[in-house]
């Protein structure tokens, strides 16, 4: 299978799953032609600076789009149109109407379209996906998520203009697909600069509420924690985890009951080799696309809402 990875800043990660398989080709495109020879050769990948080249080429499968978040919608629209599947980092959209369209091509295609909610494979997100469907512990009343963080990533923002899409994305999805969507909602943010920020929202479901906390403000000494903790009528579920800034937590689940405490037993898991084991199967018959656009509409709705709260209507 041939891949067309566009980008080589988010994209690296992705490179770096696909490097470790043997079961696919991959050119890497980017604008700057020394940049991108120096990511593609990272990995023993191809280089190339013509990005039309990626669509018009019928060698190419699948397009994995690592871009700026404004040229997500129109670069998955572009791969439909040339008859070519699409990876697109999260979140596809910054507008719903964008993201709207490519729910409407993705499903009149016949091609697929995977959105990388990378979260969704991580093992403890998945204990607590699958604690809710099995009513395991009773109905969820309380769900409070959190995710400190140092700034990791050198030269990257972490300020009011990008936490809600690029760090409360994967918190708004876990809380849509655990409680659906709240009938209400309050934020409050704190900047300390432009690169600096923190945002805590709190949402209301009938018989629930739910709370998520997410800060760059703490010093590099602390690196990246988080986790959850989840409050069912019969018992809670309690996530610990710690990110160095290769994106791998590394953490523990642990179940409070009437019984006592258990740690539960979690496979060992990369999030983003899952994530792309699941799009490589899907595209080869042997799985059914879990992160297709229309499953990430209402996280997106969520998380366009506590933009808007946060920095008013964007220009485009």
């Amino acid at each position: 299978m041939r891949i067309a990875l566009l980008g080589t800043g988010f994209g690296q990660p992705h490179a770096a799953v696909y490097a470790a398989r043997g079961d696919v080709e991959v050119v890497v495109f980017g604008r700057d032609r020394e940049k991108t020879a120096a990511a593609a050769g990272r990995f023993g990948f191809e280089a190339s600076t013509d990005p039309d080249r990626a669509f018009e080429d019928a060698s190419f499968d699948l397009v994995d789009i690592c871009l700026p978040t404004p040229l997500h919608a129109a670069h998955v629209l572009r791969a439909l149109e040339a008859g070519k599947h699409a990876l697109v980092e999260l979140p596809m959209a910054d507008n719903l109407a964008d993201a709207r369209r490519v729910v409407e091509a993705a499903e009149r295609s016949g091609k697929q379209v995977f959105v990388d909610m990378f979260e969704r494979f991580i093992p403890a997100n998945r204990a607590l996906f699958d604690a809710v469907r099995e009513n395991t512990y009773g109905r969820l009343e309380q769900l409070t998520l959190w995710n400190l963080t140092a700034p990791l990533w050198p030269g990257a923002s972490l300020g009011l203009r990008t936490l809600p899409l690029e760090a409360m994305h994967s918190d708004m999805d876990i809380i849509t697909r655990t409680l659906g969507r709240p009938h209400g909602i309050d934020v409050t943010a704190h900047a300390r600069d432009e690169d600096s920020a923190s945002i805590e929202a709190t949402l209301r479901f009938d018989g629930a509420f739910a709370r998520d906390s997410v800060s760059a403000l703490m010093p590099m000494a602390w690196g990246a924690r988080g986790g959850y903790t989840a409050t069912f009528t019969g018992g809670v579920l309690e996530s610990l985890s710690t990110m160095d800034f290769d994106g791998k937590p590394s953490g523990t689940v642990t179940a409070y009951t009437a019984d006592g405490a258990r740690q539960l037993e979690l496979p060992a898991a990369d999030q983003y080799a899952a994530m792309i084991d699941h799009v490589l199967a899907c595209l080869r018959g042997g799985a059914v696309n879990e992160i297709a656009p229309a499953s990430v509409l209402d996280a997106l709705r969520l998380t366009l809402d506590i933009d808007r709260r946060v920095n008013g209507e964007r220009t485009r």
